[in-house]
């Protein structure tokens, strides 16, 4: 028998280490996540409660109207099965999709904010949904992410003029504009601010001039000033934010009830379906309301829990922004932006009217209030920044394994 070779056996032993050492690194291989676990659990968080809250303050008035108790703790909890569902969907569109077709979602909701003017249906003097079958669509709603999408595929493809001519700066105003004066003949005044602040904000974080920003809010705070002042019940919201108590059962009746429910809420609150103002005093306590209730039956605890999460999905939106736009996805960037100003900005006027610090304007709490359509574009949106966090995570793993 022929013994083997120095040289082979050397080389043997070196394959034999190769395939230990390889073998030894391989046991505990790096976990790349690529998807945002905290931001999907303060989503389902805020989800969670907002259903709690809606089955607590609905009660009430569903007996009355209805005769069924839970009527609008079912409906949310269809509206949140419906919601996954096309989160689901939605999940599986690239970013790219957004932007080929955010012109044309901006169409079509142009096109639902005339029909809502012809076929709507009228609630409370507001003509804003559209009825199918049992099902209402509020397009006021869908006005917000187009509009988002929109401009933020403008701020891609027009940065330059953006930065250097008062020409692309006022030309995605303008499409704000006709988005606003559509919701005002509605009227819906609340998401015309929101779209405004919204738009500015996001010129602003493009790189528009300062002196076109604070010339435009200008311009922007005195037409909400002749709004206001053209419409008596506009002018009587506002005099109720200054003193509500001088007319309790009038003009301030609502903004009364909903600081009661506050001041008895306390530190830790009444306890969850203790709330008395629910009981039919407060009105729309389960949908422009629901922080009040939250307040008097789970306390400041409870609100500032609430209020917390919502700041910390408006700030994880401006991270994963600004990690978008360092590795030169803008559209994603200027997107994800986008939500977390919205989300932040539209909590600020739900909160600020139930405080009695802003005029009532009929904006829902993200995520928590009840309403099919709210929760269906805002479910939406989270899903967006899911996706946008994902491809940047994907990006990334991309470039270190090629690395």
């Amino acid at each position: 028998m022929q013994m083997p070779k120095i040289s082979q056996i050397y080389r043997i032993t070196n394959l034999w280490k190769d395939w230990f050492i390889n073998l030894k690194k391989n046991d505990n291989p790096p976990t790349i996540l690529l998807y945002d676990r905290t931001l999907l659990w303060l989503a389902f968080g805020l989800a969670s409660i907002g259903l709690i809250m809606i089955t607590s303050a609905s009660i009430p008035i569903s007996q009355r109207l209805l005769e069924d108790p839970l009527f609008f703790a079912k409906r949310d909890i269809l509206y949140l099965l419906l919601s996954l569902g096309v989160a689901r969907l939605t999940l599986c569109l690239q970013m790219d999709f957004w932007k080929r077709t955010s012109t044309i979602m901006l169409l079509v909701t142009i096109i639902l904010l005339l029909l809502v003017l012809i076929i709507g249906n009228s609630i409370n003097g507001a003509r804003r949904w559209i009825s199918l079958g049992p099902i209402g669509i509020q397009p006021a709603e869908l006005s917000k992410l187009s509009l988002l999408c929109y401009l933020s595929n403008y701020l891609v493809r027009k940065m330059h003029e953006v930065r250097n001519y008062f020409w692309g700066f006022i030309k995605p105003v303008g499409v704000m504009l006709v988005l606003a004066i559509l919701l005002l003949a509605q009227p819906d005044l609340g998401t015309a601010v929101v779209l405004f602040v919204t738009t500015l904000a996001l010129l602003f974080l493009g790189g528009a001039k300062l002196w076109q920003f604070l010339a435009f809010m200008s311009i922007g705070i005195s037409a909400a000033s002749l709004l206001i002042l053209t419409e008596p019940y506009r002018i009587r919201r506002l005099i109720s934010v200054w003193n509500p108590w001088a007319d309790p059962f009038g003009s301030g009746y609502q903004l009364t009830q909903s600081l009661m429910a506050l001041g008895r809420g306390e530190l830790f609150g009444q306890g969850l379906g203790n709330s008395i103002q629910k009981l039919e005093y407060l009105p729309e306590a389960h949908t422009d309301f629901i922080f009040s209730i939250i307040g008097e039956e789970l306390g400041y605890v409870g609100v500032a829990i609430g209020l917390i999460m919502v700041f910390c999905i408006s700030f994880r939106a401006m991270l994963i922004g600004r990690r978008a736009l360092e590795i030169n996805q803008h559209f994603s960037g200027f997107l994800a932006c986008a939500i977390g100003i919205w989300f932040s900005f539209q909590t600020l006027v739900n909160v600020g009217a139930a405080t009695g610090i802003l005029p009532t304007k009929g904006l829902t709490l993200p995520l928590i209030s009840y309403g099919g359509s709210s929760l269906l574009i805002m479910s939406t949106a989270i899903v967006i920044l899911l996706r946008i966090d994902h491809e940047i995570r994907l990006a990334q793993a991309q470039a270190f394994i090629k690395g």
